[in-house]
């Protein structure tokens, strides 16, 4: 009897160790064009999940008793794969034919979130092409208009500029902008069938999404100042002046070497498809064209901030992407203990003479740790005294925060773009490499006198948030905007002629207590303006002064430069867009008209696909007229 209970005991023991045990499942996950990184390995009716590497492969411990496998990325139809005897699984997805235009994934925690994605898939516990998705949806899919999805993007406020009497006011003063980013978010919101909010359109940013032909610098000058003046086409009574600026340009085999840390927001808020899984390839693009000489370290945040890969050097490409491939959304969003860990760890492996920057890409979602605008812009602020730059590149829909991003790009000293799409990502990062991360002239200012003999008044299309007071331009502590390896910036001043009548020129008495009379070299000059302009060398702390006069000497219209009529046809569409105060005669069909009369050389089809943003504006803004909106 002892050695038959002795034998039931050691029965049920082995029985329950094999109950209790699991056994690894490998294979790859492909499609009919080759391997899929990112896609998601799930465990039914459990937690357990893991991702494919940049080759596709996976490996998942699978308790016994568990038979199925499910496999999901984005765009693709899931599968569900019954494991049996066998360890090695592989899998071929295929495409999503059904797929919706747009889809909100609901996922419930003890806060409802909201996440739009680009296509309809099955969400199980787990992850979704390497993204986290909460642990009580369980073998559900929550699908639902697009109209459901609380939407709050924020976007701070412009008043637009006003037009100054020269005479009272012949100073304007304000700093570059290089920015794009509300170019690429208006087509956004265009190519998502509506129009844009009027706060999200900053026309100068529009204007300067574009590249234009200028002439480089001479010697060694770093930015060379270009000058084109005719009438405005919304108004042939004004002149629009149009400012260019070029900065030389460096090979990228000669640009200085870049201590680079990626500062990647990990938050459930990046959930979706247009979010983390695009900031992934627009880092793998960044990192193709780092070279040896180059380091890149990756912090992460998401409830708490973490280093996801210590400085590498730029050749070791396999170790980045792998760090890439692995970064995975979930959790709320410490983006302040974020940012402070990317600057420790930018200042520990900072270049003297290199090129230090933090690139950040987030959605702007924040909601822990130093999170108001007021407490980033202090931050910010502070750290940029370290000669660390910050760029900010901006993703997804919905919860947009482009008000705090385009804030943290100003502050630190760095540039801001927003990334649509994996052309856009091409664009900023492949294209553009050495005017988004390498600056050749600093604190850039621009200062207009006007000749009140020849302008009665004047105006500053868009820069809004750039304007300076008078005093600053020559104050060298003041901070302003910087230039990049061949970056071009327009500006656009609409000018009231003097004698010319209408309603914007106004009038004021004339003053008590000083003389207002035009000295006599003002009224017998043929000078329209003065152009003053300010900059800094990167390692310098002391500005550099130039100047170009611009006499009184308009082109007809016709006779301008592709470009001048390009950059116009943008600013109109833009006061459109903005339904400005001081549209006066524009229209859409003008601008178009005008737009595919500057086209000019357009291989890379930027501007090709501008005049069909334009169309498609149009038609958009007849709908809303005819819906009384």
């Amino acid at each position: 009897m002892k050695r038959i209970i002795i034998i039931i005991l050691l029965f049920t023991g082995l029985t329950a160790f094999k109950l209790n045990g699991s056994r690894t499942i490998s294979g790859t996950v492909s499609d009919r064009s080759g391997v899929i990184p990112g896609a998601s390995v799930i465990v039914n009716e459990t937690n357990i999940s893991t991702v494919t590497d940049a080759k596709g492969h996976y490996s998942i411990t699978v308790p016994d008793g568990k038979k199925y496998l499910t496999f999901n990325f984005i765009g693709y139809l899931p599968q569900k794969i019954k494991i049996g005897s066998v360890n090695t699984i592989n899998v071929i997805l295929k495409n999503d034919n059904m797929a919706l235009n747009e889809v909100v994934v609901v996922g419930y925690t003890t806060k409802q979130k909201r996440v739009t994605t680009a296509s309809a898939v099955s969400v199980l516990n787990g992850r979704v092409a390497g993204v986290y998705v909460s642990p009580s949806v369980s073998e559900k899919s929550y699908y639902a208009p697009p109209a459901m999805a609380e939407n709050t993007e924020s976007y701070k406020g412009i008043t637009e500029n006003g037009f100054n009497i020269a005479k009272s006011n012949p100073l304007s003063t304000f700093s570059v902008d290089v920015d794009a980013a509300s170019y690429s978010n208006v087509r956004r919101f265009i190519n998502g069938g509506q129009l844009p909010p009027a706060d999200a359109v900053r026309i100068e940013e529009m204007i300067n999404y574009f590249n234009y032909n200028l002439p480089g610098p001479a010697g060694n000058e770093p930015v060379a100042i270009h000058t084109e003046l005719s009438s405005a086409p919304w108004n042939s009574k004004h002149r629009l002046l149009r400012i260019g600026l070029k900065a030389k340009t460096i090979p990228t085999d000669n640009l200085p070497a870049s201590n680079l840390v990626f500062l990647i927001d990990v938050s459930g808020s990046m959930e979706s498809e247009n979010k983390l899984p695009l900031v992934k390839s627009s880092m793998k693009m960044l990192v193709n064209q780092l070279r040896a000489k180059d380091k890149v370290a990756i912090v992460v945040y998401a409830g708490a901030a973490g280093l996801a890969l210590p400085p590498t050097d730029g050749d070791k490409k396999s170790t980045i992407n792998n760090a890439i491939d692995n970064l995975n959304a979930g959790g709320s969003t410490a983006g302040g203990e974020g940012i402070k860990l990317a600057y420790r760890v930018a200042a520990e492996n900072f270049l003297k003479e290199g090129n230090n920057r933090i690139i950040l890409a987030t959605d702007g979602d924040f909601n822990l740790g130093a999170s108001s605008d007021d407490d980033m812009e202090k931050l910010i602020t502070k750290k940029r005294e370290s000669g660390i730059h910050l760029s900010v590149l901006g993703y997804g829909m919905g919860n947009y925060k482009d008000s705090k991003m385009e804030t943290l790009a100003d502050k630190g000293d760095g540039n801001y773009a927003y990334i649509d799409n994996i052309t856009e990502a091409r664009k900023t990062l492949v294209s553009e490499f050495g005017g988004t991360l390498f600056t050749v002239a600093k604190d850039v200012k621009l200062q207009i006198e006007f000749n009140p003999a020849k302008v009665q008044a004047y105006r500053l299309v868009g820069y809004e948030n750039r304007m300076l007071n008078k005093e600053d331009f020559n104050n060298d502590k003041k901070d302003a905007g910087d230039m990049g390896s061949g970056h071009t910036v327009t500006a656009l001043y609409e000018i009231v002629p003097a004698g010319i009548k209408d309603d914007y020129s106004g009038s004021v008495d004339a003053l008590k207590y000083q003389k207002t009379d035009e000295k006599p070299a003002a009224s017998s000059s043929d000078e329209m303006m003065t152009i003053k302009f300010r900059y800094k060398d990167p390692k310098s702390s002391a500005s550099k002064l130039s100047q170009v006069v611009v006499k009184d000497m308009p082109k007809d219209f016709n006779s301008t430069s592709t470009d001048f009529k390009f950059a116009a046809s943008v600013a109109e569409i833009g006061m459109l867009l903005r339904d400005s105060q001081f549209k006066q005669n524009a229209t859409y069909d003008q601008a178009i008209r005008i737009a595919r009369s500057g086209k000019g050389d357009d291989h890379e089809g930027y501007r090709a696909e501008f005049i069909k943003l334009a169309e498609s504006a149009k038609l958009l803004a007849k709908t809303e007229l005819a819906a009384g909106k």
